[in-house]
């Protein structure tokens, strides 16, 4: 992992198109702000985390009701 020390209205540049930018630091709390194309989907992590395991829970409820199908014939 790339650790990296930025202050207040300093940037970071994550390849040719997404900057990432201090807002604000206060306490243990830091406002980042994000310039990227709108192509780019961003999540916070935990948000990112729920997403895939929805998805895994999906995938495996196909797979049960696939084994069902496929027993009944």
């Amino acid at each position: 992992m790339l650790v990296l020390s930025r202050k207040k209205d300093q940037a970071i540049m994550l390849g040719d198109n997404i900057e990432l930018t201090i807002i604000e630091i206060q306490g243990d709390q830091v406002r980042i702000g994000i310039n990227a194309p709108k192509s780019v989907t961003i999540y916070r992590k935990e948000i990112f985390v729920e997403i895939q395991e929805e998805n895994r829970k999906a995938a495996r409820s196909g797979m049960i009701q696939l084994d069902a199908i496929l027993k009944n014939k």
